[in-house]
């Protein structure tokens, strides 16, 4: 399908072609802008209501700045849409987030206008003052941007680099987008400070009007403009019941003004470049901007799927047959069925209430499930000071993200052999949203630590059954559960609980000459594939490890004293994963058996469907089936 651009975007191949319109027809602009966005995302999908809510200010920095020499960085990156439409890719937009095409985040290998590659937030701060100070350090006089919002802000890496802007003397603008939302609502102090703020104009309005008037008497020896700041200083009493927070971090901060203004965007921009030193300039956006139901329903939105953009209908697979529940969604009711029977279970996530499902037991116990905010190690510790208290706490943060709370885990739980129950969301390959936010690593990075108890269900059932084990008061250490995004594999899934021995694997089938050992998710693939076999009359054993931390030593043993050929899959990395813990086995115990590992390669894996990447990473139930084939010296069909 062919979308067509606006009379003026069409236009617009490079920032340099926006700046040739003129200052009045950008409202215009932004129009056609946000109407593209809106018939690309509707037809092809992606995330929608963050980059809607910046179409004016996307526009006004590319008018404003020399990009790509001056460095814009987006946080978290879904909000960058706009951005990349106006960088030469607005014919390419309609493969974002497609297998081979753009990425739906900055990525620096992709455009020169792409500074830094973003996908988890909180980073933009620190990068662009990176890039301020080298500027500073060459003699440049490049201009540095961060654009921060959808609540990237309440995490402490953005406190962290906006601590040392105020001191590090480098001409940085942070813009803070304003619009009360990551993906749930924004929770904490801070949302109640800014949403302060937003209302009480006051001192902000006195702030600018002295600033004015300071800035245009004479600099000398008897009245300086540090003079003038201690005089504002004084002043803030008066009119402010507190000192802005910004300004007690040395960051003039200016606002807040109407985010979807583009003339006064513009007007403010041109300011603020020309005023030297570390500045934030705080901007009041409607997250889904120009699209109603986006502005209604902001969760909703934030990545609706393909939809009808003139009803507003959210485009489902419309299949007869009942279909299996999303993993997620069975963790959710899992925990609030579990919860309802013991009173010490408390949940925490770091603002994906709704994407992991705690929102579930959020709305059914608000006093015992708790969004803390883009904050992961925040999230793992807070878990942990539950956990001294007795209770048993399910700590829900995607796998990806968990990688920011690595010294915490260690730490804070490990260490002291707390209880905290870790299920790692989105294990694994996540498709469209790419090396970001697939979940690779977990499986290997957990296993060198001490004191773990690291799992992965095959299916709904056992993500049951792993949790109803891991809230036992016998558990006594910390326990992960790591289960893939999307859809299982059982429409009949909620069955009595069950104790699942810790450490403890199942045989699912004999077979002969070769044994398939899996963690997790492609245990079904591995079903898949022996399956097929059958036609080339290869009868495989198929071994389900449940554990990679401990190991089934009683099951491995068993496997190497019957087989000499083993196939191990896992959806983590193969480097340190299950594969190598087998291998780890094998030499441990002096056995030598041929093994082949599949699973994510050693290699950044880009984005596209799951089922396209499963294929590309040859662990999908047909590589399964060519790597036993080859094995055992069969004839495989390799696909060009």
């Amino acid at each position: 399908m062919h979308f067509e651009a606006g009379p003026l975007l069409k236009t617009i191949d490079s920032p340099d072609d926006l700046k040739k319109i003129s200052r009045e027809k950008l409202n215009q602009v932004c129009d056609e802008l946000r109407q593209y966005i809106i018939d690309v995302v509707s037809v092809h999908g992606g995330h929608f209501a963050s980059s809607l809510g910046v179409v004016e200010l996307s526009v006004a920095l590319h008018y404003v700045y020399n990009t790509p020499f001056d460095q814009l960085v987006w946080d978290v990156g879904h909000q960058a849409y706009g951005h990349k439409i106006l960088t030469g890719r607005r014919d390419q937009f309609i493969s974002n987030r497609k297998y081979k095409g753009l990425s739906g985040f900055p990525k620096r290998s992709e455009s020169v206008y792409d500074t830094f590659g973003v996908g988890h937030s909180s980073t933009s701060i620190s990068a662009a003052l990176g890039m301020s100070m080298a500027a500073k350090y060459k003699k440049e006089n490049r201009k540095s941007v961060a654009i921060i919002g959808d609540g990237s802000l309440t995490a402490g890496m953005a406190f962290e680099a906006m601590n040392h802007a105020g001191v590090a003397d480098s001409d940085v603008l942070i813009i803070l987008n304003d619009n009360n939302m990551s993906i749930d609502p924004n929770v904490g102090a801070l949302k109640e400070y800014l949403t302060d703020i937003s209302t009480s104009p006051t001192y902000n309005k006195f702030r600018d009007e002295l600033w004015q008037l300071m800035g245009k008497l004479p600099i000398g020896k008897t009245f300086t403009r540090e003079m003038a700041s201690k005089v504002e200083a004084g002043l803030k009493g008066v009119v402010s019941k507190s000192s802005n927070l910004f300004e007690a971090l040395n960051l003039r901060y200016f606002g807040p003004i109407d985010g979807h203004n583009i003339t006064n965007l513009v007007d403010t921009l041109k300011d603020l470049r020309d005023i030297p030193g570390p500045k934030i300039l705080h901007i009041l956006t409607v997250k889904g901007k120009g699209y109603e139901l986006a502005e209604q329903n902001q969760t909703k939105w934030h990545a609706p799927g393909l939809f009808d953009k003139l009803t507003g209908e959210i485009i489902k697979k419309t299949i007869d047959t009942p279909q299996p529940p999303k993993y997620q969604d069975v963790f959710g009711n899992t925990l609030v069925e579990l919860a309802t029977q013991n009173l010490d279970i408390m949940g925490v996530t770091p603002a994906m209430p709704s994407g992991c499902s705690l929102k579930f037991m959020m709305d059914a116990m608000p006093d015992r499930a708790f969004d803390v905010g883009i904050c992961e190690q925040h999230a793992v510790t807070l878990s942990a000071g539950l956990a001294t208290q007795g209770l048993k706490v399910f700590c829900n943060i995607y796998s990806s993200f968990m990688q920011r709370a690595y010294d915490q885990v260690i730490h804070d739980v490990a260490i002291q052999k707390l209880p905290v129950v870790f299920c790692l969301d989105r294990a694994g390959l996540v498709g469209e949203d790419g090396p970001t936010h697939h979940g690779c690593y977990d499986l290997a990075f957990f296993r060198c630590i001490p004191n773990m108890i690291i799992s992965a269900p095959m299916n709904e059932q056992e993500l049951r059954n792993l949790m109803y084990t891991a809230q036992l008061p016998e558990i006594k250490l910390p326990f992960v559960i790591r289960y893939p995004r999307g859809e299982g594999v059982m429409v009949d899934w909620k069955k009595p609980f069950e104790k699942i021995e810790i450490g403890k694997g199942r045989k699912l089938k004999d077979g002969k000459d070769i044994a398939i050992l899996t963690i997790g998710h492609p245990g079904n693939f591995a079903q898949t594939a022996i399956r097929n076999l059958r036609t080339a009359d290869i009868d495989p054993a198929h071994y389900d490890m449940r554990f990679v931390k401990p190991l089934d030593e009683n099951l491995l043993h068993e496997v190497f004293q019957n087989y000499t050929k083993i196939v191990t899959v896992e959806d983590g990395t193969v480097v340190g994963g299950l594969g190598t813990a087998v291998l780890e086995f094998m030499n441990a115990h002096g056995y030598n058996s041929q093994i082949s590992i599949l699973g994510i390669p050693d290699a950044i894996v880009e984005h596209g469907s799951i089922k396209e990447l499963h294929h590309e990473c040859h662990y999908d139930a047909a590589a399964i089936g060519d790597a036993v084939k080859t094995m055992l010296g069969k004839s495989v069909l390799i696909e060009a």
